[in-house]
Formats: C-alpha cells, sequence, structure tokens
C-alpha cells in the first residue's frame, strides 16, 4: 500500500494563505479473482469522519495527480491492471474546497483552479488500464466529475445524495461535469442534474436515482458494496460481464430541444439575473460536437469568469451562512443551561400540531401527548402521525421496528393533564392572543414550574402572550415553517422576561430537532413574516395601483423561489391577510393591507391562480372581484422589481436598527431556510447591496464591500 499524502487528518496551508483539510490518495493493490489481475484501489480519505466530507482544495489535486501519475508508469510496466477510486465510509467526495475558491483575487487563479482539476481528472482518464470509480457515498459536483473520469461506474443503493450543484451556488460543473455527463446519459438526463435539480432548491438524487438516469453501470447493497464492486469490476476485465449503455443521440435537434427546455425553466427561475445556468447550457450545447480539449478549456474559461463575479461569492457566502452561522446561533445563551427535554405536549391537534408531533417523536425519542377539544380531533391528528409514520415504512425510509416505535411516542387526550411530567410544552392553536392565553392559562395550572411553554405564533407578542402567567419566565416563541418536516428554519423569540434557560432549552431542542436556529426580537411577525409581509404588501399595492397580476409576479424571478401571488396560494390568502393586518396594526405608516385581498378571503377563494394544464392561469372568479382603479399606474417588470427591492431595504434597515436581528446574516439566512431566497443572491442583503438599493433608500450598505462579493 503506497500513500503519498500526509498524515491522516491534518492540515496544509495553500498557497492561497488558508488552511486546507487535505484529502489523502493512498493506495493499495487488490488481486481480483478470476485471473483478472491487479487492481490498483485510491481511497479518497481527509481522516475525519462523515461529518467532515473529503474535498478537493489545491494540495489534494496535485496529490491525486501525483498519486495517478505514479500509476500511470506502475501500468504501463505491467504491475497493475486497472485502477479504481473510492471513499472513505459514507462519503465519496464533495467537490472543490470553497475556501479555496473564495480566495481567489484574480482572473488568472480562477483559472489555474480550474486547469489543475483538469490536469487531474483528465490524467484518471488517459490511464493506460481500464479505470472504475466505487461510489460508495455521497457524490456532490467534483465528486460526480472525477466518478465520471472513469471507464466504469457502480454506485452503492444507500448513497444518499448525488449532485452536480453548482448552478445553484452560481458556477458551472467545470471539471468535466458539463462535457462527460451529456456524452454518458444524453442532454436531456444531464440537463435534470446540471439544471434542473439545482433550480429547484438543489434538489438531491439518491443512489438508485442517479442508477436509473444512467450515471452508473451496476448498482450494489451498501453492506457488502465495496466487494461486490471489485468482483463486478474482475468480470469486466475478463469479459465475462459486458457493459451496454445505451448509445447517445448525436442529433442536432434533439440537443438543442434539451437546451431551450431547460433555458425556459432557467428564465422562470432567475429572470435572466444569473449567469451561471446560462453558462453551463452553452457548455452542454457545445458538448454534442466538441473535442475534450475544446470542452474542458471551455468550462476553464466559464469557471475563471464566474469566480470572480458577485453571484458566485454571494452564493459562497450563503453557503458559509448555512454551514457555519447555522450551526453557531448568534446570541444563543450558554448551550450548559439547558434543561433535558423528557416529554412533550402538544396543544392541538391540527395538521401544524400533528406535524410538530411527528417531528418531536421522531427526532426527540421521547413520548409526545397531543390534546384538543374533543376525541374525534385527537384521533384524526394521532392518525395523521401514524399514517405518515407509515409511509416512511413503505419508502424504506425507517425499519419497521422504529416505526412502531415512532407510533408509540405518540398518544393523545382530550384533557392537558398527561402535560404534569412534561418538559416542554408547544401549543399550535388558532392565531388569536384570546385564545392563546387561554390555553397557556389551562396549561400553567398542570405542568411544572420549570416546564418551557413554547409558542408557534407566527406573528401574536409573547411578551404580551405571557404577561397574565405565573412565570412568564418560562414563555418562548418556537415559529416553524409550513411543511416541517421540509422547512429548516426555526425562528426563537425572546420575549421580554424569557429566561436564559428557557432560551438554552429552546435552542439545544431546536437543534436536536435537526433546524436552523435564529435568535429573534420579539416583535410583530419576526423576521421572516415581517420582510414577507413588506414584500407582499408592497406587491399587492402595485397589482391594486393598476399593474397586472401577471407582470407583478415576473418581476421576482431569481429573487423568491416563486411568484408572490402563486407563493399566495400556498401559504392561504387568509393566512396572509392576517398577516398583513396583524403588521398593518404595529407599523400603519408603511405595511399595506389590500382591500381587493380581503375580498378573495371573504370570497372563500383558495388561491390567485387556478392550473388548467398545469400552467399558471389568473382564476377569472377572482379578477372580477378586484376593483379597476379609474387611473391605473401600470408598471414594468423591472419598474416593480426596484420598488419592491427598495421597501425590502428599508425594512431590513429598521429590522437591524431595532435589533430584530443580530446582524444581516441573520436576515439573510433566515430568508434562505424560510423563504427559500436565492443562494446566488446571498438572500436578501448582498443582492440590495449589488443592485445599489441599499445606499439608495438607507444610505449605506448592509455588507462591507467582499463579504459577499468580489474583493475589490
Amino acid at each position: 500500500m503506497s500513500d503519498t499524502t500526509t498524515a491522516p487528518g491534518s492540515t496544509r496551508e495553500s498557497s492561497a494563505g488558508f488552511e486546507e483539510v487535505v484529502t489523502h490518495t493512498p493506495v493499495r493493490d487488490i488481486t481480483l479473482p478470476g485471473g483478472a489481475g491487479v487492481l490498483a484501489l485510491i481511497t479518497l480519505d481527509n481522516g475525519f469522519d462523515h461529518t467532515k466530507p473529503n474535498t478537493f482544495g489545491p494540495q489534494t489535486i496535485a496529490g491525486l495527480l501525483t498519486v495517478v501519475q505514479g500509476l500511470r508508469t506502475r501500468a504501463e510496466a505491467g504491475e497493475i491492471q486497472a485502477v479504481g477510486i473510492t471513499g472513505k465510509p459514507f462519503i465519496f467526495a464533495v467537490g472543490a474546497d470553497l475556501k479555496a475558491v473564495a480566495q481567489a483575487t484574480s482572473r488568472e487563479q480562477a483559472l489555474e483552479v480550474a486547469r489543475a482539476g483538469h490536469a487531474a481528472f483528465g490524467a484518471i482518464m488517459d490511464l493506460p488500464v481500464p479505470t472504475f470509480a466505487f461510489v460508495n457515498g455521497a457524490a456532490m459536483g467534483g465528486g460526480v466529475e472525477v466518478a465520471l473520469s472513469a471507464d466504469y461506474r457502480t454506485i452503492s443503493a444507500g448513497v444518499p445524495a448525488i449532485a452536480l450543484p453548482e448552478t445553484f451556488l452560481g458556477l458551472v460543473p467545470g471539471w468535466g461535469g458539463c462535457y462527460l455527463l451529456p456524452n454518458l446519459v444524453g442532454p436531456a438526463n444531464a440537463l435534470k442534474v446540471i439544471i434542473e435539480n439545482p433550480m429547484n432548491t438543489n434538489r438531491m438524487l439518491k443512489g438508485p436515482q442517479a442508477f436509473e438516469l444512467g450515471m452508473a453501470d451496476a448498482m450494489f447493497a451498501p453492506a457488502d458494496f465495496l466487494e461486490e464492486s471489485l468482483l463486478w469490476a474482475a468480470k469486466v476485465l475478463t469479459g465475462e460481464t459486458k457493459v451496454e449503455r445505451p448509445e447517445v443521440s448525436r442529433e442536432e435537434a434533439e440537443w438543442a430541444g434539451a437546451v431551450k427546455a431547460a433555458k425556459g425553466l432557467v428564465d422562470l427561475k432567475t429572470g435572466g439575473k444569473s449567469p451561471a445556468p446560462y453558462r453551463a447550457l452553452q457548455l452542454v450545447a457545445a458538448a454534442r460536437t466538441a473535442t475534450r480539449d475544446e470542452a474542458f478549456t471551455a468550462e476553464d474559461e466559464a469557471l475563471a469568469d464566474l469566480v470572480m463575479g458577485d453571484e458566485l461569492r454571494a452564493g459562497l457566502y450563503s453557503f458559509d451562512l448555512v454551514q457555519r452561522r447555522a450551526k453557531r446561533p448568534a446570541g444563543a445563551p450558554d448551550k450548559a443551561l439547558a434543561r433535558k427535554v423528557t416529554k412533550v405536549g402538544i396543544v392541538g391537534a391540527g395538521l401544524m400540531a400533528s406535524q410538530l408531533a411527528l417531528l418531536f417523536a421522531q427526532r426527540l425519542e421521547v413520548p409526545v401527548v397531543m390534546t384538543d377539544l374533543d376525541e374525534e380531533r385527537v384521533a384524526k391528528g394521532v392518525g395523521y402521525v401514524h399514517a405518515e409514520v407509515d409511509k416512511l415504512l413503505g419508502k424504506r425510509r425507517v425499519s419497521p421496528d422504529k416505526a412502531n416505535r415512532i407510533k408509540g411516542l405518540v398518544t393523545g387526550s382530550t384533557s392537558k393533564d398527561g402535560f404534569a411530567d412534561a418538559d416542554f410544552v408547544i401549543e399550535a392553536v388558532f392565531e388569536e392572543m384570546s385564545v392563546k392565553k387561554q390555553v397557556w392559562a389551562e396549561v400553567e395550572a398542570v405542568v411544572s414550574a420549570e416546564c418551557v411553554l413554547a409558542t408557534n405564533t407566527s406573528s401574536l407578542s409573547i411578551t404580551q402572550m405571557a404577561a397574565d402567567l405565573q412565570h412568564p419566565e418560562r414563555v418562548v416563541g418556537f415559529h416553524f415553517f409550513n411543511p416541517v418536516a421540509v422547512m429548516p428554519l426555526l425562528e426563537i423569540i425572546k420575549g421580554e422576561q424569557t429566561d436564559d434557560a428557557t432560551l438554552a432549552t429552546a435552542f439545544a431542542t431546536g437543534k436536536t430537532l435537526r433546524k436552523t436556529t435564529i435568535l429573534v426580537k420579539d416583535s410583530p411577525s419576526f423576521i421572516v413574516n415581517r420582510l414577507l409581509g413588506r414584500f407582499m404588501g408592497e406587491v399587492a399595492k402595485v397589482v391594486d395601483e393598476g399593474t397586472p397580476i401577471e407582470v407583478a409576479d415576473r418581476a421576482f424571478a431569481g429573487l423568491a423561489p416563486m411568484p408572490p401571488f402563486i407563493l399566495l396560494g400556498l401559504v392561504g390568502p387568509a393566512i396572509a391577510l392576517h398577516n398583513n393586518e396583524t403588521l398593518a396594526k404595529a407599523f400603519p405608516d408603511r405595511f399595506y393591507v389590500s382591500e381587493n385581498l380581503r375580498k378573495v378571503v371573504a370570497a372563500k377563494k383558495p388561491a390567485i391562480y387556478t392550473w388548467p394544464e398545469g400552467k399558471p392561469v389568473v382564476d377569472p372568479e377572482v379578477e372580477a372581484l378586484f376593483d379597476k382603479p379609474a387611473d391605473p399606474v401600470v408598471l414594468t417588470t423591472e419598474q416593480v422589481r426596484e420598488r419592491v427591492l427598495g421597501v425590502l431595504a428599508d425594512e431590513a434597515r429598521r429590522m437591524l436598527d431595532e435589533g430584530v436581528a443580530q446582524a444581516p446574516m441573520d436576515l439573510d439566512l433566515a430568508m434562505i431556510t424560510g423563504a427559500g431566497f436565492q443562494f446566488w443572491n446571498g438572500g436578501l442583503t448582498p443582492l440590495l447591496d449589488r443592485e445599489g438599493v441599499s445606499e439608495k433608500v438607507t444610505g449605506k450598505r448592509f455588507l462591507p464591500a467582499g463579504a459577499a462579493s468580489v474583493p475589490a
């Protein structure tokens, strides 16, 4: 066994001046059965467990190239008959070390990074013996591209994530992905991975999906994956197994059609505001006729351009927020103050309460008691949890034993007496202060003095809610986003009397629930709903003044995950109206409540759009409800966008001045994880800075130059 790198777990300072966690590339020789010869197996391993995945930084790339060059010499000497590459347990590799990308201060430096990756991966492709990639775990970006560089690929059925997420960040798959993948699986399938999945909030493929798409030649169970992969490789080498792949069409019309369809999605999702997916489309289109050298050179040039663009830097800023700041919430008290939670009470058994019950039972693995007004509602809530667990079981997401344990943890009652020994009680009842006050009065009569009382309110005052209780210090806001299982954000709101032990318990519980927790000052609608309220209110005002709904909706492609009036249908007109009315009551000078929206709610219309043939069309009945202004003011999409971004800048500055959030980074983290704002915009404030809106409206930037943009 040979190892050309440093000791496992070590780091090196790169030429760019940052500490790179080096992914080592040790090699061991494996004698294959059936006379297939010797396979030299490279194992990618940075020396840490799966929580720190393998990445490709400058030192790693250089080390890999050196190893591959050595293997070429051995292959030419007849010492080895094949080369394989795999990863450490649970991880194959997750791409370029983004710290190295962020350190590039010139286009030439960016070009060097691009060329280095191509040199190392190209060396694998040029080996004079067959090469195999055994994808045993998560593979993203450069991890997928190094696998594509091999002649053959196997994949584990247990791989949780396969992706080329670059366009989500503001890059392109630039180490062969835009050339190798379409020439392996065809342009339509390749664009699903390169464009469609990243544009849909960075969707990932699982191992079986990647195999079905043609990204691997064979799939094996996780338990004996490497052993089976080596046996399969031996059969390929001896000719016992023939690898057959569908022929990729070279028809220009087929490639052009796939690219055109993907461009339509990019236009819809970005509004032309992000260059990365358009560059990726150009590269894929060119891959039909380009030579490898031509394609790799084009990828180098695209990477160099994009690395020196603000969209990528904002994407890297977003990545840092969700990977680092989310793990260390600003302003959270010492975690040592947190109390242990051994039982949870949930007031309510409706949809939100039922989602919470499932989440708490799954993640905390403690008894959960749901209560509601009558047996029918309680039974429906518990039944929802059981049905969802059965779905997970059917998808093999949980074992039969785990499914039975989760079901057994969730019970229901019409009495709150079951809360007597609970450490944490959360309410998810009607969004009305008097109702919530009554609930907490009833709960306080049953629970211990130290039991945390958490409210899932989306807009009401925590301080006011706790005011009449004997122990207001143990009341805290615990605001989830819908759907609970999917949305990462959990806003934790500190009332005026909330003590540190309660707050610490809330943060510790949120972490165990695997949520992104952000500390928020008690204020109307908190962070996300306050910003969305200003956003939606201004859009509604623009429409009420005469701009067509469709024009207003088109103005926000590339900002929010969906157009505002489609979002309105998802949230529900009644909920959106309630949020706007709450904010308008608190801030009547700047929050607008649409009379047309009131009419929609009064008419009990569930949405603004209908979807004939899967395409959104404004509901004629809704349109008939809207009052038409006597002197309509019709804005263009750019005018709508500029106006609405202006009020968002104003509100964000006010919230920071009021201490609602700790810093601009928390506003951005909240809008990314709670509202789906785009990574390559940096959430919100980097976009406002980049477009000059921040200084125009508030007189200054939110972030220092270079924090989420190219360093000056």
